[in-house]
């Protein structure tokens, strides 16, 4: 699953690049054209992802967004890292939604080979597979998922073992080992040889992934299973398909199928096809975890996630990205037709987020391994350039159709934006009204509120006053329970924390305790669980009869002052309407909360 989608890339690949060299490609173009996929993969894979990139971990996870919180929270709070993280991680969701069409219109697209009679039923075919893959995710993969390992690695055996029958056929083109090949090819055929870089990205589009991958599997499966049989796998199909070429083989439809002899292409197809489905899962499984990251980390409305698989806390289900992934795949594999229009509208997104990730890598270097400056800049500089060279190529290809991830890019990002915006507006609103905790329970005192037998447990975003709610509350019912548990909720930067760091504790009444609980970014609070451990705290607490309050804030325009912008302000309300309710959040039996509203203006 790590590997699916730059394991698949052979696909598409090489029948882009030699499209964008332009006319009957020479000798040396086609070897030129070899040796930049080649050395692409080495250095960018090989170098920046494997030996670099994962050594920088948050607690074991990976990512742009895992290394953005880990430089830019963790360390110490940085809202420039914070953006160059998050457009990143936009950005993914951007090309992730085409990485699933491309694939699967490349699998199918070898139908055209074994008999043109299938030509017409090629997209109408992907995107019944692209429906059905996403109508399918609310079950989980957990049963199916582990096939998955086995049919990747059977995947990688055939494409390198195919790659050799083409080798055997051009021995010579293993010549494009040398990196003088692309170079030479790269700076004498000035902007034309410039732009097929756009093409050569396509067969590292899958890097990033690898490295968000990291938190699930752990780096050294990955480093082994990359250097052991993907790594030479894909090099051996590369060459492969490039000795066919040279050799003479056809250049006007898919090269990848060509090495495959005539009996064994529609075993072949039907292989691909069930590659680029699990490259596809892996896409899908990413955008899941990567939403969940988002939402603990409070840049993403709260959603419903529901875990499908007790064997993986990875195994999630989140609807309303399922949904939205699906409607924007299906209708870009409609709009695009085949996979070679999509290949103009792909990689440009994910060359954004690997020069973003080479940024965040070289702050990495000098705070997290104290690099001098001088060692920092130039192994980020190589690996800055090559990432903007890639991200300048690929700019060619927003006309035509590179608009559409950066436009979704661009939407996911404005939603992140405004969620934080609105947020943080409604916490500061709440904080102009906060009341001491010993002057309201000596208010509570003097006015003899009745108190009532139980414990009541008030959820709040202050960390030191009266909960707003607690206030309504007695405001509204005149009571008060014996027993008060005031419960806030923080999500650190790291992905896990340990059970004896969980919650603190503070008695700062009699029978009143004050508590904050600590949560990483790759877990889902249970407010219900947490306070059974409370007991173990000291709280004397009545768990039989409990009750809990949490407050509901409607959001309105402010008038005057220091408002948002009234469209902003819209928009956050119309998000925090449709999020996930508090309640089902947190894991609270619905029959024992109370909830409390009131208008927040903003």
């Amino acid at each position: 699953m790590v590997f699916g989608d730059i394991g698949t890339s052979p696909l598409y690949t090489f029948k882009t690049v030699l499209a964008l060299t332009g006319g009957a490609p020479d000798k040396f173009t086609i070897l030129g054209s070899l040796s930049l996929i080649v050395w692409t993969l080495i250095l960018v894979t090989t170098v920046k992802y494997v030996s670099f990139a994962m050594r920088f971990d948050n607690d074991g996870e990976g990512g742009i967004l895992a290394l953005m919180t880990l430089l830019g929270v963790k360390l110490r709070p940085r809202p420039v890292i914070v953006a160059v993280g998050l457009i990143g991680a936009a950005l993914i969701y951007g090309d992730g939604v085409i990485t699933p069409a491309i694939s699967v219109l490349s699998a199918l697209e070898g139908l055209n080979i074994v008999t043109p009679i299938f030509e017409p039923y090629v997209l109408p075919a992907s995107v019944v597979i692209l429906i059905a893959l996403f109508a399918i995710q609310h079950k989980g993969t957990s049963s199916i998922g582990k096939a998955f390992g086995p049919v990747m690695a059977l995947w990688f055996l055939v494409i390198g073992c195919f790659g050799i029958f083409g080798i055997v056929q051009y021995p010579p083109v293993l010549f494009a080992i040398n990196p003088l090949y692309g170079l030479h090819y790269l700076f004498s055929n000035g902007v034309a040889g410039f732009l097929v870089l756009g093409g050569v990205f396509l067969c590292v589009t899958g890097a990033e992934a690898l490295y968000a991958d990291m938190g699930h599997f752990g780096a050294k499966p990955i480093r082994l299973a990359w250097t052991g049989l993907v790594f030479p796998s894909l090099l051996l199909n590369y060459a492969g398909q490039t000795a066919i070429v040279l050799e003479g083989a056809p250049t006007t439809d898919n090269i990848f199928y060509r090495l495959c002899p005539p009996f064994l292409l529609l075993p072949y197809v039907i292989l691909a096809t069930v590659a680029t489905i699990i490259a596809s899962q892996s896409i899908i499984t990413g955008a899941f975890s990567m939403t969940r990251q988002a939402i603990q980390l409070g840049w993403l409305p709260r959603l419903q996630i529901r875990q499908t698989s007790a064997d993986g806390y990875g195994q999630i289900y989140i609807g309303v990205v399922n949904w939205f992934l699906m409607i924007a795949t299906a209708g870009i594999a409609i709009g695009f037709k085949k996979s070679d229009n999509l290949a103009s509208a792909y990689g440009i997104a994910v060359s954004a987020t690997m020069l973003a990730t080479s940024v965040l890598l070289f702050i990495a270097m000098r705070e997290v391994w104290r690099w001098s400056f001088p060692k920092a800049a130039i192994m980020a500089g190589v690996f800055l350039i090559i990432d903007a060279a890639f991200f300048s190529a690929n700019l060619s290809k927003i006309m035509d159709g590179g608009y559409v991830p950066i436009i979704l890019a661009a939407i996911v990002y404005g939603v992140m934006f405004i969620w934080h915006r609105g947020t943080e507006a409604v916490v500061a609103r709440l904080k102009d009204e906060v009341v001491p905790i010993d002057k309201f329970m000596l208010k509570i005192k003097k006015e003899k509120v009745p108190r009532v037998a139980g414990t009541a447990v008030f959820l709040t975003r202050t960390e030191h006053d009266t909960p707003p709610v607690m206030i309504w509350h007695v405001k509204k019912n005149d009571v008060l329970h014996e027993k008060l548990f005031i419960l806030k909720v923080n999500t650190r930067s790291v992905p896990w924390i340990e059970r004896s760091k969980r919650m603190i504790v503070n008695e700062v009444a009699p029978n009143v305790w004050r508590a904050v609980a600590y949560y990483g970014f790759m877990e889902r609070p249970d407010i219900p669980k947490l306070l059974k451990s409370a007991q173990a705290h000291g709280c004397d607490l009545d768990l039989k009869d409990t009750t809990y309050y949490v407050g509901h804030e409607t959001v309105i325009p402010c008038e005057k002052g220091k408002a948002l912008p009234r469209w902003m302000v819209t928009s956050y309300a119309f998000m925090q309407r449709n999020s996930l309710h508090l309640s089902d959040y947190f894991q609270l039996p619905l029959d024992e909360v109370v909830e409390i509203g009131r208008q927040i203006a903003i």
